[in-house]
């Protein structure tokens, strides 16, 4: 069992791939030759919008859930979520056992928050964003006895989500390029962890929204930042970074671009057009990063991490330029 407080290894991974693997099979990794076209590269698309929850972060949850000892599972647990994290521990708590409590911005993606609470967790409302919301889980963490599950600096998450790289390269060892979401940021270091252990020559791109500079601020400065949320990809909406997975960034990220939300709902239009397939927003973002480094991927083998595809009404409707 990983310490509370140490950063994952590459062994972690490869324990909880063996956990994760009795609960949910691989997710395809497509390729699509009009994606070819459009970036003049060999494009796979990981489909993790494909999982049970829609969303990568469920491959953490299932981690970390196995892992409580008996009185924790006992005590249940609180986190915060903006909708994919809140999503993936409802689920693993329901599979274990385990009463979750989720803490949601006040106007939450609906169709995450009734995801959440079909798969039996409570959830409440509080805050204008997922800052606010994170705090209030400390207050519910003391009244209540529960279990804090932080989103983004528990290492258990970071290699449950790390594990999507792991069968990217299994499947394709050739890629050269991976872009991946940076929302609080586990998933990225995820990669990265497992990209430079197998192939150092791997470049892992991390994508976050122009609206919410947080993490990208953090990793340029080699230090802690913090930047207002106006971004409507509510996936990459985190307003402070989180400490653990961008140390794993730090060392092993080869860049950092920021997109656009327009970019954002073009990818999730491309998406659909190209591959047939449902992207919300954050899981778009490598979509449209890639769009925008064009230049940079002509000719490359590269793996785009579609993180989920939990797109509400409104987010579709901005894709296809209805509102």
């Amino acid at each position: 069992m990983i310490q509370a407080q140490m950063s994952p290894t590459f062994r972690d991974v490869l324990h909880a791939r063996r956990v994760i693997a009795a609960h949910l099979p691989p997710t395809p990794l497509h390729h699509y030759p009009q994606l070819d076209a459009l970036l003049n590269a060999t494009v796979y698309v990981k489909h993790e919008n494909y999982q049970p929850i829609g969303a990568f972060k469920v491959r953490g949850g299932i981690n970390f859930m196995a892992h409580l000892t008996a009185e924790e599972r006992r005590r249940g647990v609180v986190t915060a979520s903006t909708g994919n994290h809140g999503q993936s521990i409802a689920y693993a708590a329901q599979l274990f056992g385990v009463r979750a409590v989720i803490v949601v911005p006040e106007g939450a993606n609906p169709v995450k928050v009734n995801a959440m609470r079909a798969y039996g967790a409570e959830v409440v409302f509080h805050g204008a964003d997922f800052e606010a919301s994170k705090r209030h889980c400390l207050t519910l963490e003391q009244e209540q006895g529960l279990r804090f599950i932080s989103s983004g600096d528990e290492p258990l998450l970071i290699a449950g989500v790390a594990t999507h790289t792991l069968e990217i390269l299994e499947s394709q060892p050739d890629v050269e390029m991976i872009f991946v979401p940076v929302g609080g940021g586990s998933g990225c270091a995820g990669a990265c962890l497992v990209a430079k252990t197998l192939n150092p020559q791997i470049q892992v791109i991390g994508v976050g929204a122009a609206g919410a500079p947080a993490a990208f601020l953090t990793w340029q400065a080699r230090n802690e930042r913090t930047a207002p949320i106006a971004t409507r990809a509510a996936g990459l909406a985190t307003g402070a970074p989180f400490l653990m997975p961008q140390a794993i960034l730090w060392e092993h990220l080869d860049d950092f671009v920021l997109v656009e939300d327009a970019e954002m709902f073009q990818a999730m239009r491309v998406y659909l057009e190209k591959a047939k397939t449902l992207a919300e927003p954050a899981g778009a973002a490598p979509l449209a990063a890639a769009l925008r480094l064009r230049d940079q991927v002509v000719g490359k083998r590269i793996a785009l991490i579609l993180s989920g595809g939990n797109a509400s009404m409104e987010e579709l409707a901005s894709c296809l330029g209805l509102g």
